[in-house]
């Protein structure tokens, strides 16, 4: 009709607004990921000192390990040099004694990692220390016998940790710490039977 204006088509819209709700997701995203990567799964690995040898007397406190022993480490070095497939083993700790120095020894050499002093004696101690330090990350501990399920104890892992008799050295105790969830406990074994023709298992001389 004449008088009457023409409407026009509306214009589209800015590209620019259309960008806005994009970039909200990829800054969700990002922040989600970090928050998910930073409440990794912390996995703790423990183990009992190799086979020592039997001494003299009058016997030391501070026992080097056999021969028996340092294959037994070379086999725990084995296992555990690609314990993880895409990031390896963060951290290793040992305590002072020479018993399991000389254990994670081997494993220390392969993956060029330093051994970390561990006083195992302040057990709440020591697990705040890795918490802290190698959350998300998988760390070994060369401890003793007698420590081995109190540390794991300390972590919310199983009270139910069967003792560790005086010639049982091959365990793996892997305890896993996620961020929401149970704290789960693993018993495996890295060692195999010795065979008498490969000199046998050599006399315990009950060290812990």
């Amino acid at each position: 009709m004449l008088g009457e204006k023409k409407k026009l088509p509306k214009p589209p819209p800015r590209r620019r607004n259309q960008l806005i709700p994009v970039a909200g997701f990829v800054l969700v995203a990002v922040g989600l990921a970090w928050f998910f990567e930073s409440q990794a799964t912390t996995t703790i690995i423990f183990v009992r000192h190799t086979d020592t040898a039997s001494m003299p007397m009058p016997r030391t406190d501070d026992p080097p390990l056999s021969a028996l022993g340092r294959r037994r480490a070379e086999l725990l070095a084995a296992t555990l040099v690609d314990v993880d497939v895409v990031a390896g083993l963060d951290a290793i700790y040992a305590t002072e004694y020479r018993r399991t120095q000389e254990t994670a020894a081997p494993l220390s050499a392969r993956l060029d990692l330093p051994v970390t002093a561990a006083d195992t004696k302040n057990v709440e101690g020591l697990i705040a220390k890795i918490l802290k330090d190698h959350k998300g990350k998988i760390t070994l501990v060369v401890a003793h016998a007698d420590t081995i399920a109190l540390l794991i104890a300390e972590l919310g892992g199983s009270k139910n940790v069967p003792a560790i008799e005086a010639d049982e050295y091959g365990n793996l105790y892997i305890v896993t710490i996620p961020w929401f969830g149970k704290v789960k406990t693993l018993r495996l074994h890295y060692d195999r039977p010795w065979s008498p023709g490969e000199g046998g298992r050599e006399p315990a001389n009950g060290r812990v």
